[in-house]
């Protein structure tokens, strides 16, 4: 598998937007068991679990130069997303929760222009403001009454897409000198003990009695492997091989995806939300153009 080969590239561009494009239901039949929190803390332990391996090959180049760096990535790319994206989804459908996850490229792009010293283009202020005005119209359902209607649990995922916009800059910026794997490895070795201790606290019995407690657990774990372990290691690969807005742009195809689980599992989809997700894809479209660079 070449990843300077453009095929290869948008190959594992698309295969990231299935795995995270299902998440979003494995998180919403783990809540029907476990509270946000377990959710949350068991998806990044069990990812811990399966990159121990990892962790012991990769140890060795964890130093005082990159730990910060590692740090943000492990809590802003990882850790803090998964407690508000499950948090969000004890409220929200989860294909409401994939679409609003689009404005990813969007936080990539300003974070990255304002802190990362990243160029800035006309044609990219053109699309964050469409992108913008997209992602509005999902949140909110009603614009004559925006505040009676605004759904308050859409900024735990808004700020998780901002959390997003961080680590991505940090891993494609901040740590060039290691490669995906050890990245990822490195940084699920702060959020795996610290989540393995705070499992140790918590109460399950009021999970162990729901009816599909042990499917339900299955679900979590499937989500850690494939949503945490293996997804996310892909995606810091891929950055480091492209550039960090066609890694993030994983999230034009997730809502797409995340619609699909979201029917299949009774969830109610409105024609206003699917053209104000259009209107995101539209803005994000046009922050990948690449004409004259603004002064």
């Amino acid at each position: 598998m070449d990843l300077n080969k453009k095929s290869w590239q948008w190959t594992i561009l698309i295969g990231l937007s299935l795995i995270w494009g299902s998440s979003f239901i494995l998180m919403k039949k783990g809540l029907e068991s476990f509270s946000f929190m377990q959710v949350a803390t068991m998806r990044m332990f069990f990812a811990f679990i399966f990159f121990i391996p990892f962790i012991i090959k990769k140890v060795k180049n964890l130093s005082r130069k990159n730990i910060v760096s590692l740090l943000i990535v492990a809590f802003a790319g990882n850790a803090i997303p998964a407690v508000l994206f499950t948090k969000a989804q004890t409220h929200l459908d989860s294909s409401l929760a994939g679409m609003l996850n689009t404005v990813v490229p969007l936080f990539v792009w300003i974070i990255g222009i304002s802190f990362y010293k990243a160029k800035t283009k006309l044609i990219s202020v053109v699309g964050l403001i469409i992108g913008l005005i997209g992602s509005l119209g999902i949140i909110i359902t009603d614009w004559t009454n925006i505040f009676g209607n605004f759904n308050v649990y859409a900024i735990y995922i808004v700020f998780a897409t901002l959390l997003y916009g961080i680590s991505t800059n940090e891993v494609k910026y901040k740590l060039k000198d290691l490669d995906g794997i050890s990245i990822t490895a490195l940084a699920f070795l702060f959020v795996g003990p610290v989540s393995g201790f705070y499992l140790l606290f918590e109460d399950f019995s009021e999970a162990v009695a729901t009816p599909d407690f042990y499917k339900n657990l299955f679900y979590v774990i499937i989500l850690a492997f494939f949503s945490s372990f293996i997804a996310v290691a892909l995606f810091n690969i891929l950055i480091k091989h492209t550039t960090a807005i066609f890694a993030a742009s994983v999230t034009y195809i997730i809502p797409v995806v995340a619609i699909a689980f979201g029917i299949f599992d009774g969830e109610i989809i409105t024609i206003y939300q699917i053209l104000s997700m259009v209107v995101v894809f539209g803005g994000v479209y046009l922050i990948n153009k690449k004409p004259k660079v603004v002064s």
